[in-house]
């Protein structure tokens, strides 16, 4: 049986172990993700450049000998994929197996009253594309198995029609592969990848709003497709009447199929959620332990699965006892891992939105279209970061009267403008889930 690319590189870890220490393993492998197997090969990303040179240089020969040793082939291969636009490049130019991330399946989503409206959509899609709900959008929190959803329509309807495009893509990778598409000169063989496939996933279309050009591109893509009898599933943080800054055209089709929500799961399907993935890998759990995280962890399934890997991964390799005192560590671990905006995140993404550059925005250029964005940025710098008056005025090369003044200025435009306001909210928004 095709191991998933989950279950693989888990074997794989268990073969490194006998010949590198936990701590090596923890430093280099920890954020490397399983995006492809086949039956002789292994396609591992990692998000840092220095990462993927030393798993080159010094652990590709162990990875390759472990893979020959678990899949009983020869040559069996490793292939690294670094950074997030490399990523986006391999998966697309792999769409036709997008999802190979098998584990994905209606089989292994754990329902509860959270999500199981949510979840019979999808499955009424992936037995009859395009014929009830087209399209299906399906929102909610980040974390709560969204993704999972998209993926199992796209394995299910592989079984049933195995010749169908299936492309899947973000948002923000949609907007990027046109900017890319747009300086190359090839914005047509963009639109022709994306207007002819059969099934089109779209997660966290939320990033698409306030992106003039991007929603001029995805309007006429999911005309095309819509008009065509295929099939469209988009996810988002929230309903498209939420998204202040999405064009009304867009929204209005957004509208046009089926919208499904997915709340955070109640304490029995924690429960649930956490039996099945210790199950999954093989762990046995003490029943505090398992009370433990379903009171701890309430709102991210993914937070919940993580927490449950983690400690099976300190069990094994670094031979700690599954206790509470574990997962309070490994929760608190957790915790300290959350996304926390930086200026510089917060200064791209208004750049992004308004058309302009992030130099720009931080520098001495007054031209009219940057005023607004600029006060913007440095509300948003003050409200989703600690920084002081000073500090954000240093970013911006600008004292701390004019960072006081941009702060007040957009106070008092979104309390008269509710536009304006939901902008704004939309940017916090976008901001806090990158």
């Amino acid at each position: 049986m095709l191991l998933s690319p989950n279950e693989l590189w888990e074997k794989v870890l268990l073969e490194l172990k006998k010949d590198i220490s936990p701590i090596t393993i923890t430093t280099w492998f920890s954020d490397s993700e399983p995006i492809f197997a086949s039956e002789n090969q292994l396609t591992l990303y990692t998000p840092e450049p220095i990462k993927k040179e030393i798993i080159e240089s010094k652990y590709q020969p162990l990875i390759q000998a472990a893979l020959r040793a678990i899949l009983m082939t020869e040559p069996a291969s490793l292939v690294l994929v670094c950074g997030e636009t490399e990523r986006a490049e391999y998966l697309a130019a792999n769409s036709r197996k997008k999802g190979v991330r098998e584990e994905y399946t209606f089989e292994n989503f754990v329902v509860g009253n959270s999500n199981r409206f949510a979840q019979a959509a999808a499955m009424a899609v992936a037995t009859k594309p395009a014929v009830s709900y087209n399209p299906l959008f399906i929102y909610g929190p980040s974390g709560l198995g969204k993704t999972h959803l998209l993926y199992a329509i796209a394995n299910e309807i592989r079984t049933v029609h195995p010749d169908f495009s299936i492309l899947y893509i973000k948002g923000d990778e949609f907007t990027n592969e046109l900017i890319t598409s747009i300086q190359n000169g090839a914005v047509e063989p963009f639109r022709e990848k994306y207007r002819k496939a059969d099934l089109f996933l779209v997660d966290d279309i939320q990033f698409i709003a306030g992106k003039e050009r991007t929603q001029e591109e995805f309007f006429h893509t999911f005309n095309t497709l819509h008009e065509a009898g295929r099939q469209i599933v988009l996810t988002s943080d929230r309903p498209p009447r939420e998204m202040y800054t999405l064009e009304d055209r867009l929204r209005t089709r957004f509208e046009w199929g089926l919208l499904a929500d997915i709340q955070p799961p109640d304490y029995e399907t924690r429960v649930a959620i956490i039996s099945k993935k210790a199950a999954k890998l093989l762990l046995q759990l003490p029943p505090d332990v398992t009370d433990y995280l379903a009171s701890a962890i309430k709102n991210n399934v993914r937070q919940l699965e993580g927490a449950v890997k983690k400690i099976g991964a300190l069990h094994e390799l670094m031979n700690q006892d599954i206790t509470v005192r574990l997962a309070e560590q490994v929760v608190s671990d957790i915790a300290s891992e959350v996304h926390k905006a930086t200026p510089d995140h917060i200064i791209s993404e208004v750049a992004g939105v308004y058309g302009v550059s992030a130099a720009a925005l931080v520098g001495k250029n007054k031209s009219k279209n940057l005023v607004v964005p600029r006060q913007i940025a440095m509300y948003l710098v003050r409200n989703l970061t600690p920084l002081s008056l000073p500090d954000i005025g240093k970013e911006f090369n600008k004292d701390h009267s004019t960072v006081l003044y941009a702060i007040n200025k957009v106070e008092e435009q979104m309390q008269a403008e509710p536009e304006f306001a939901g902008r704004v909210k939309d940017l916090i928004k976008n901001i806090q889930d990158k």
